[in-house]
């Protein structure tokens, strides 16, 4: 086996994971290490950064020195010499306040095996990977959540809520990796999603234009709020289904686009009135748009 670059992992909202929350999603924490690698090559245990092979001459922070020195590791692959684990090194990046303790031990995130082809990977599902890292003692990354069809807001409650290995008191950790095991983007790749939580403010208000209202709302998440309510996702989907003699699935699309296209032309003066001539980012409303059709509709998209 030789080294085999771990994937880009793509921001939320990318058209690289355009509708991976579509489907049974499984939510980790995000952790801000430096991604390390793990394999066997005939017979012996060789290690890697995120872009190469490394060596006791050119190592990655002492991972590679830390990995040999590694009996559970070691116990692990002798085991399963067909996996390669792939994890975050965790040492001092832009991210410093994680527990003392935490420091200097490989977190593993994905457990994968080689493709046919020896160039790509395929990824074992955390159901199946982590009771054989239990086995073995090896620290992982933990699932926080399983959700199906879950809306940008949920993404975002859970942002919140990830405190693995930080410590008491200083917030949440660096932000949510979303995995969708079944998920193939529109190229046909395996791609997962993150959500970085110190970028996620800045980006929505800043780059892309948003205004914060509230204290530390989006003004665009103010409008989903106050204006798409139940009554107004529910009058278009009545609509479609009265004009097409029934509700389909295939008309999912058009629910979408609808209940976008009615809110900003029958609520546009109404928004400009109460949030006095906001900075609006309309991808952003359209992306929180479509998080609460499918989180009110929940039943549509099953």
């Amino acid at each position: 086996m030789n080294f085999i670059k771990y994937q880009h992992v793509e921001r939320f909202g990318n058209e690289e994971v355009d509708n991976i929350e579509l489907g049974v999603c499984h939510v980790f924490p995000k952790i801000d290490g430096t991604n390390g690698s793990v394999w066997l090559d005939g017979g012996k245990i060789k290690a890697g950064s995120r872009n190469r092979e490394l060596s006791i001459e050119a190592d990655n922070a002492g991972f590679d020195a830390a990995i040999l020195d590694d009996d559970r590791i070691n116990a692990y692959l002798s085991k399963h010499p067909e996996h390669r684990l792939y994890g975050e090194w965790l040492v001092p990046h832009s991210f410093k306040t994680y527990r003392d303790e935490a420091w200097r031990k490989f977190y593993i995130f994905d457990v994968c095996v080689d493709s046919a082809d020896g160039v790509e990977v395929e990824y074992l599902p955390y159901s199946v990977y982590m009771p054989m890292l239990e086995e073995f003692g090896l620290d992982y990354i933990p699932l926080m959540a399983e959700v199906r069809n879950a809306s940008f807001e949920q993404f975002i409650d859970m942002l919140e809520k990830n405190t693995f290995l930080v410590k008491d008191g200083l917030g949440a950790g660096e932000g949510i990796v979303i995995k969708n095991y079944s998920y193939k983007n529109k190229f046909g790749r395996t791609t997962w999603a993150k959500i970085v939580r110190s970028e996620f403010k800045e980006i929505h208000s800043k780059t892309m234009g948003s205004a914060i209202v509230n204290g530390d709302k989006m003004v665009e998440e103010e409008i989903v709020a106050r204006f798409c309510t139940t009554a107004f996702i529910e009058k278009e989907f009545a609509k479609i289904a009265n004009e097409s003699g029934g509700w389909s699935s295939r008309y999912i699309p058009r629910l979408l686009s609808s209940v976008f296209y009615s809110l900003v032309s029958e609520e546009s003066w109404n928004i400009v009135k109460e949030y006095k001539l906001p900075k609006i980012n309309y991808k952003t409303l359209n992306a929180l748009v479509i998080g609460k059709i499918k989180n009110e509709k929940r039943d549509i998209f099953e």
